[in-house]
């Protein structure tokens, strides 16, 4: 792509998808780069979004990117993105097997990758009866025999909030694991037991249903699902290699306002700020973001 470019967007989830409408309406020339990864491909269906509650991620995104055919100045494109750099006024993109291209302006929607536990059987169990998120795939275990695997306070602390869900919590820690005094009198307060034990595999159904945490010992758990709490990263590095800030969470300080970060000209949008990880919020955030950067340019170009 040799055209002069107004905006790059890197990722084409809910954040970019929804900045790249607003660019478009602008009649703003935007590239939409995304390497196919999204951070919920796992996912059976997104919840807490109005009008389109349990729709696929898949399907969700499939309509956005159909929507964007209407705008002729958005480009969507399919590769990885593998450098940014400052040049002049202006940013140099680099693509693999492409020739690199200037643009205006920079949209990071690059999203989080999820620290899965390091479980057998994990794999073909997560999205459906393993999760991240209790805000959404909690209620689709209400009631169920629920397991929390995580360490010290932070899986103590997921396990009290799952009692939301399921008055059957049980906290897993794969090992032993240092709970303070105060957690351990909450968790016991709530009923809720803990396992320090090393977890040997996971038993789920040929549909990814877990049916039961087998320990080293030869003991079988049985539970109906497992919420984890190991972290997430950065799907990419890009924003370090141009020098935005990250907060003490490994997320990219961004200004509330504008979702521009601390390298003029470069905003982020979605879960790489680790602000709420939910997907209404992710398009919330690029919608901001589309405003804040064409008002940017109207700015730049004498019109506002």
């Amino acid at each position: 792509m040799t055209d002069a470019v107004d905006v790059v967007i890197v990722g084409a989830g809910a954040a970019g998808l929804s900045a790249a409408i607003v660019l478009g309406r602008c009649r703003r020339r935007v590239a939409l780069i995304d390497a196919g990864n999204p951070r919920n491909r796992a996912s059976q269906a997104v919840h807490c979004l109005l009008g389109h509650e349990g729709r696929a991620p898949s399907q969700l995104l499939a309509m956005g990117r159909l929507e964007l055919e209407r705008y002729p100045t958005v480009t969507q494109r399919s590769n990885l993105v593998t450098a940014i750099a400052r040049s002049g006024n202006c940013f140099s993109v680099e693509c693999e097997n492409e020739v690199p291209f200037q643009v205006r302006k920079v949209l990071l929607t690059t999203g989080l990758t999820d620290d899965l536990p390091r479980v057998e059987g994990i794999d073909r169990l997560y999205g459906r009866s393993v999760h991240h998120c209790p805000y959404c795939d909690g209620f689709e275990h209400r009631d169920q025999a629920i397991a929390v695997y995580g360490e010290g306070d932070k899986g103590a602390g997921l396990a009290l909030m799952m009692k939301q869900w399921s008055s059957d919590v049980m906290l897993f820690t794969d090992g032993l694991s240092p709970i303070s005094s105060g957690m351990l009198a909450r968790l016991d307060h709530q009923r809720i037991g803990v396992c320090t034990e090393r977890i040997a595999r996971l038993e789920g159904t040929a549909d990814g249903m877990l049916k039961e945490i087998h320990l080293e010992s030869g003991k079988a758990v049985a539970r109906s699902a497992i919420f984890f709490t190991t972290g997430c990263h950065q799907s990419s590095n890009l924003s370090a290699t141009l020098g935005c800030i990250r907060d003490e969470k490994g997320g990219i300080v961004t200004d509330p306002v504008t979702e521009e970060s601390s390298v003029p000209g470069v905003y982020v949008a979605g879960d790489a700020s680790r602000d709420v990880l939910l997907v209404s919020i992710a398009i919330a955030e690029g919608a901001k973001a589309g405003v804040a950067i064409n008002q940017a340019l109207l700015k730049e170009d004498g019109l506002a």
